[in-house]
């Protein structure tokens, strides 16, 4: 896919102003395989990232290596810390790595900052992009802060059941997304097969009842 092919698949750049539209054919086509580290904490922020296929997450670490996910950027998508980064001429704050191969193009910051600053259409799309975002973000904040760790359990769970109601997940993983340890989640999920709303098996967890899962009980 071409530059302006990509330009094209964004419905919301359909009424890009020319200007626009010159300056996001400066983006630079990579493709990444999975398990790429795109960035990493502390690393500057050169580009505007906009994602053709694949699907990145980003994450942050505790001192003691606990991972928390912050949130995926899947196909059409943006980065709403890349976009913050490049605002406030930040490094970055967190890690991205490739969950899958992954095809994106990337925007020079000078690029970035002229259409900020030039191109209305451009500059809505931008910060269109960033307010979806930040909202998702919002929303961890309040489940981290409010939700225990069963409601945020049983949330993860729904979530990424497939429609036959499997998860294809390792506890590991699952404590990783939740930031919390790999014993918690285990424990946890032994007690929702105990009472047969799931069935544990090796790297997948199968949903018997999935609708005891939307208003958990702590144990």
């Amino acid at each position: 896919m071409s530059a302006e092919a990509l330009i094209d698949r964004y419905s919301a750049l359909a009424e890009l102003d020319a200007e626009g539209r010159e300056l996001l054919l400066q983006a630079r086509r990579v493709e990444l395989p999975a398990g790429t580290v795109i960035f990493r904490h502390g690393d500057s922020c050169d580009h505007f990232v906009m994602l053709v296929s694949g699907r990145i997450k980003v994450m942050t670490r505790s001192a003691a290596g606990r991972e928390l996910l912050l949130y995926r950027i899947d196909q059409l998508g943006t980065c709403v810390l890349t976009t913050s980064c490049l605002l406030g001429h930040q490094n970055y704050p967190a890690e991205g790595i490739a969950e899958t191969d992954v095809v994106a193009y990337l925007l020079p910051r000078s690029a970035f900052q002229q259409a900020v600053d030039n191109s209305p259409a451009l500059r809505t799309f931008i910060f269109d992009s960033y307010a979806e975002r930040l909202a998702g973000l919002i929303h961890l904040v309040q489940a981290v802060s409010f939700e225990n760790i069963e409601q945020r359990l049983s949330a993860h769970l729904l979530q990424r059941a497939d429609e036959k109601g499997v998860v294809r997940e390792s506890h590991q993983l699952i404590a990783d997304e939740l930031g919390t340890a790999r014993e918690v989640i285990s424990r946890k999920l032994q007690v929702l097969a105990q009472k047969n709303i799931l069935v544990l098996g090796r790297g997948r967890i199968t949903l018997l009842d999935p609708d005891a899962l939307q208003y958990p009980q702590c144990d």
